[in-house]
């Protein structure tokens, strides 16, 4: 836990900080720092400024409506339904049915903690030596944060020192601008971060995770098809695959444990402390009140979030992450432990008793859900995301850490870019198969084949959705359903991969969109899920620049497809 210490003493400390300069100080105050008043050899004035820069990564993947919610409640896999007699509904609607506009939440905060980030690393950065490992730290936060909005937004301003004139606008600049800024500053940095494995902390293999990906999406950013890009990410990959020292988890579950710090294949994490750096509220977004008991959670969740059953039907019978990711059927009571510690689901059922929103007896997640607004989902309705470890008492998953970067995704860019550029294709279902192997008691049940891979996805797209009333009422008559299945994805076998090993782990958007259907359309706009219906629009793969932030800086220009 020291490395936790050392970052979240740093992100408090850090909180104390305004990056705006103030003048006319008569005493050096800790809430109104100059860049004069600033002793720049003073490792803890620096130290909490780098520290609140790394915090601000946490609150734009854990602010409310983040980054995890960001990249995976506008896809296949997960979901905010309204809740029926609870609430919910609204932008989550939204996210779900491509309907957003540019007052979303999401982008909100993504874009004022992505530059709030930003302005920490440039603070910091003005006053550090131009040379070192905390440079190097810094320049790397900048450029992650840069390429979280590459992907979101695309043509976003880029702002390299906080040292600028009052009233100064930020001046949006292109993509491919941001996109060569984020090659270049990481380029320049990898040794200076070396090979080290801090907790928390980037290295020269967080830069190429990075990389990495801004390689893989090129053609996505930049609507091209070339396979140029697809071997600078293999050069990348093959530097962490070969160099780096990681290994894959004895167990898919170690790596979304409250602490992941011991876990041999996380490459980049950001850390968060139940008391120093809380965040993580699935807990309470995905399980009913009386749900927290069977984790021995003491707190009241708000019954929200939930599984596309869509989605639950692709998963093999034997496959170990199904109950790993998700629980539904009947819920049991946690058993506390002798050493404190609570055994999930191991004592008595459940008992809940509600009124005619969701009926009584025991609490029993099903596995369909009616609709997403149409009437909506009933009490019960839907299996739970539980992937990330709910910790008993009252600390549920506010303190888990997240994994942002593991081994197992380097592999699997490294098969997809293989397949992609139609050379060593074995391999490619070799590294697939070895990730997968931890999650099968049987080898054969873990192989994939090149075929397989290459071949169309089992995900049986179209849209599904019961419109009557009622919990138990399921009346075939209202029930809405196209078939377009998914054997016309390219690759539809590996993107079918990517969602059993990666969801809920910022993933999906970004695969849905850069996997394409034999019509050209990406698997995103092109295919329909649950509530979600196919469209042949394109500006769906980015997000409009947020109107509070357009209305606050006349030189932003809002992204095609947005209006004003």
């Amino acid at each position: 836990m020291k490395q936790y210490k050392k970052l979240i003493y740093g992100i408090a400390v850090g909180s104390l900080i305004s990056l705006a300069a103030c003048t006319d100080l008569t005493e050096s105050v800790y809430d109104k720092l100059t860049d004069e008043s600033i002793d720049t050899s003073d490792s803890d004035v620096v130290g909490s400024m780098m520290g609140q820069a790394y915090a601000n990564l946490r609150f734009l993947y854990w602010g409310w409506n983040g980054y995890f919610d960001l990249m995976d409640e506008c896809a296949d896999l997960y979901m905010t339904p309204k809740r029926i007699g609870v609430g919910w509904g609204d932008l989550y609607v939204n996210m779900h049915k491509h309907t957003w506009n540019t007052s979303l939440g999401h982008i909100e905060g993504l874009w004022n903690f992505a530059y709030v980030g930003i302005g920490y690393t440039n603070k910091c950065l003005d006053i550090l030596p131009e040379y070192g490992t905390s440079q190097a730290e810094m320049r790397f936060v900048r450029a992650i944060n840069y390429y979280i909005l590459l992907d979101a937004f695309r043509n976003v301003p880029l702002e390299t020192t906080q040292d600028v004139p009052e009233g100064h606008l930020p001046k949006q600049v292109d993509s491919k601008t941001i996109f060569e800024f984020c090659v270049s500053e990481l380029n320049a940095i990898k040794d200076e971060l070396g090979d080290k494995k801090v907790h928390g902390k980037p290295n020269r293999y967080a830069a190429n995770m990075v990389l990495a990906k801004l390689y893989l999406n090129y053609n996505v950013y930049f609507k091209t098809d070339t396979n140029e890009f697809y071997e600078k990410a293999l050069s990348e990959l093959d530097e962490v695959l070969t160099n780096g020292g990681y290994s894959l988890a004895e167990n898919y579950t170690d790596n979304f444990k409250a602490d992941i710090s011991s876990s041999p294949e996380v490459i980049f994490a950001i850390p968060l402390h139940k008391k120093f750096a809380t965040h993580n509220y699935l807990v309470n977004k995905c399980l009913v009140g009386a749900g927290a008991a069977a984790y021995g959670y003491d707190g009241a969740p708000w019954n929200g979030s939930c599984a596309i059953p869509q989605f639950l039907d692709t998963y093999h019978a034997n496959d170990k992450r199904f109950t790993d990711t998700w629980t539904g059927g009947e819920q049991r009571e946690a058993i506390k432990n002798s050493d404190g510690t609570y055994t999930p689901q191991a004592g008595d059922p459940i008992p809940f008793t509600s009124d005619d929103w969701s009926g009584t007896g025991n609490l029993n997640y099903s596995y369909e859900v009616h609709s997403i607004d149409n009437p909506g989902a009933y009490q019960q309705e839907g299996y739970r995301f539980v992937k990330s470890e709910i910790v008993g008492g009252d600390a549920g998953t506010y303190g888990n850490d997240v994994a942002f970067f593991r081994l197992a995704d380097a592999m699997f860019m490294k098969a997809e870019c293989l397949l992609r550029l139609g050379r060593d294709e074995q391999t490619a279902a070799n590294l697939v198969t070895e990730v997968r192997t931890r999650n099968f008691e049987n080898a054969s049940d873990a192989t994939r084949t090149v075929a397989q891979l290459k071949g169309g996805s089992i995900y049986d797209y179209g849209h599904r959705e019961y419109t009557c009333e009622g919990y138990s009422n399921w009346d075939r008559a209202s029930y809405i359903s196209t078939q377009e299945g998914g054997a016309d994805i390219i690759l539809g076998g590996l993107l079918d991969d990517l969602a059993w090993e990666f969801v809920g782990e910022h993933h999906r958007r970004q695969d849905l969109i850069r996997f394409k259907m034999s019509d050209g359309r990406n698997v995103f706009n092109g295919k329909s899920w649950f509530c979600k219906d196919a469209t042949n629009e394109t500006h769906w793969d980015y997000f409009p620049i947020p109107k509070s932030f357009m209305d606050s800086n006349i030189s932003l220009v809002q992204n095609e497809g947005y209006g004003n």
